[in-house]
């Protein structure tokens, strides 16, 4: 439809300016048609929509990646804007146009698209309409169109007749063995959802045999999508079934060549778990656990230290502390000290969590010596995780057995050179205390929080006076008067400004400083003159934040000016056009 043509008559006037601006060369006046496209089919209404907007639209699908991208998106929600769901496959054509385009995301969304409106279509116009569009997707001659089809099987297989159902399991079998391998990756991809929603027969008789072929297929970017659809096959099948028909993939997919898919095997290993069972766990996965704890790769080996709580977690009760110090332990032994920081971290935030399993005497005996070596660490993210899982120790064991060791991990971490450091452990303090004690707290950590409010850099000093907010309301009042207070004040006198700062964020004035700033009524500067601030309480129990000036006007010499008329003030401003006041919100 030309714009010329809509020119005439003021009801196509809408359309005229869509069209106008779809041929802009202006991509951001294009993408705004686009996102107007909702206004612009009400103001057509339904009739017009269907059998003028879509066709223009279908006819237009050349153009810049976000535009298209917009399109789709607002192509998802236009089922109304059609009349209902009795003209949904009006949709259709348009969003299988975006579906072959060759930008990925383009046809993620379009596809996405088609899997909601794919609800709205009643059983026969699902039939009618949307089955041959899978169709012709999955035939296609541009491999884009083969790949967005893999995600449309599985939203219509279950409403369409049994004859209908075999061609869908035929076409998904062809595009599980096309020759592109971004096709057979996209099966993979959507293997699992499509074992989903098939009958347990033909789940047995063809999705396992594309499932193993994809799992041996010759690009690693295949067979890692495989070991996905893997969680979802083993949960529809029996343990027998498992065993036999899923069970040899996983062993190999475990020992595979590319590191990749192995990660991916370690990545989902708790699914798989919880999917095959505790019988088929305590016989394989255990053993490929192992496997994996030792892999050749630290990104594996990483991925698989963080599983280590979940996967012994989830081991049968009865027997699973043997198979922890039998089996995991001695890995876990070996990771402790591993070559890869980001294994021994991924280590770190979980190990501890193996101490309720095995018990007071086990963890004093085999998990404490690992637990400290942590502590030792020379990576700080290693000693950091290992702090904010004491809780789990200090359950079975008690936190009085790490003192010893524990102090001078904290100790280095509060004077770590890196201040991002210093800062994190601050997060651990009011942990640490409640677990510690007050007295103990008083006698070795008190020191090191005092010195963070001295620190030089204003985010640790920031989180030291929250810290300190935090102490008071673990041990009360009377702690902080006793204990904090005294400290605290002494720092007013610094010659050092930023302490006494310090001092004001302390007694919570912060909130009032922040007012003033946001009000413009005072400002932030760096001087090497400064006067101290003071605060004098109101009558009714309120603070006032105060300058003290007075050695500051001692040494002023002051000039004396004329107090200026206030005739000639009103004369000067009567003439202005803007005319300011003055803010006296808290006599400023």
């Amino acid at each position: 439809m030309a714009a010329s043509s809509a020119v005439g008559d003021d009801s196509l006037y809408p359309i005229a300016v869509l069209i106008d601006e779809l041929r802009n060369e202006d991509v951001q006046l294009r993408l705004n048609s686009i996102k107007k496209l909702s206004t612009i089919a009400l103001a057509l209404g339904v009739e017009r929509t269907r059998t003028e907007l879509l066709p223009f639209l279908t006819d237009t699908i050349y153009d810049e990646d976000e535009v298209l991208l917009a399109l789709a998106e607002q192509l998802g929600s236009f089922t109304a804007l059609v009349g209902g769901p009795a003209f949904v496959n009006c949709l259709l054509p348009p969003l299988e146009s975006l579906a072959t385009v060759e930008e990925t995301v383009v046809r993620d969304k379009a596809v996405e698209s088609l899997r909601v409106i794919s609800k709205e279509h009643s059983s026969p116009d699902l039939e009618r309409h949307f089955v041959p569009l899978v169709k012709r997707l999955a035939s296609g001659d541009w491999f884009t169109s083969r790949t967005s089809a893999c995600g449309l099987f599985s939203v219509c297989y279950q409403r369409v007749p049994n004859s209908v159902k075999a061609e869908l399991r035929l076409n998904f079998k062809n595009l599980c063995m096309d020759d592109t391998p971004m096709v057979r990756r996209a099966a993979a991809a959507k293997l699992g959802e499509f074992a989903k929603v098939l009958e347990l027969e033909h789940l047995k008789s063809e999705i396992i045999p594309m499932f193993t072929m994809l799992a041996s297929d010759e690009q690693d970017s295949v067979r890692l999508l495989a070991v996905e659809a893997c969680v979802s096959i083993a949960e529809l099948l029996k343990r027998e079934e498992v065993e036999k028909l899923v069970m040899p993939t996983l062993r190999q997919a475990v020992e595979d060549k590319s590191w990749r898919v192995r990660y991916m095997v370690a990545d989902k290993f708790i699914e798989l778990q919880k999917a095959i069972g505790p019988e088929i766990t305590k016989k394989d996965l255990v053993p490929a656990f192992q496997n994996l704890m030792k892999d050749c790769e630290a990104e594996v080996r990483a991925s698989t230290a963080s599983k280590v709580r979940d996967f012994c977690e989830n081991l049968p009760t009865d027997g699973r502390q043997q198979i922890i110090m039998t089996h995991i332990l001695p890995s876990v032994k070996e990771l402790v000290s591993d070559a890869n920081e980001h294994v021994k971290s991924a280590l770190a935030s979980v190990i501890m969590g193996l101490s309720p399993m095995l018990g007071k005497e086990n963890t004093v005996e085999h998990l404490l010596p690992l637990f400290l070596t942590q502590l030792k660490d020379e990576c700080p993210e290693v000693r950091l995780n290992i702090i904010s899982n004491l809780d789990c120790v200090n359950e079975v064991i008690g936190i009085r057995q790490l003192s010893q060791s524990l102090l001078p991990a904290i100790v280095e971490l509060a004077e770590d050179a890196k201040w991002r450091v210093r800062l994190a452990i601050i997060e651990y303090m009011p942990l640490l205390a409640g677990q510690l004690g007050v007295e103990f707290f008083n006698e070795k950590l008190n020191s090191i929080c005092m010195a963070w409010l001295v620190d030089h850099v204003f985010a640790v000093r920031e989180a030291a006076t929250n810290n300190l907010k935090k102490l008071t309301q673990k041990f009360g009042k009377i702690w902080a008067q006793n204990t904090i207070i005294p400290k605290v004040l002494a720092m007013s006198s610094n010659p050092n400004y930023l302490h006494r700062m310090t001092t004001l964020f302390c007694v919570n004035v912060n909130k009032e400083i922040e007012s003033m700033l946001t009000n413009g009524i005072i400002d932030v500067r760096c001087s090497q003159c400064c006067s101290p601030i003071v605060m004098v309480p109101k009558p009714e129990g309120t603070q006032r934040l105060c300058v003290d000036y007075r050695k500051v006007n001692a040494v002023t010499r002051t000039d004396s000016y004329p107090i200026p008329r206030l005739e000639d003030c009103i004369e000067k401003v009567g003439q202005s056009a803007l005319i300011s006041n003055f803010q006296t919100w808290k006599e400023h």
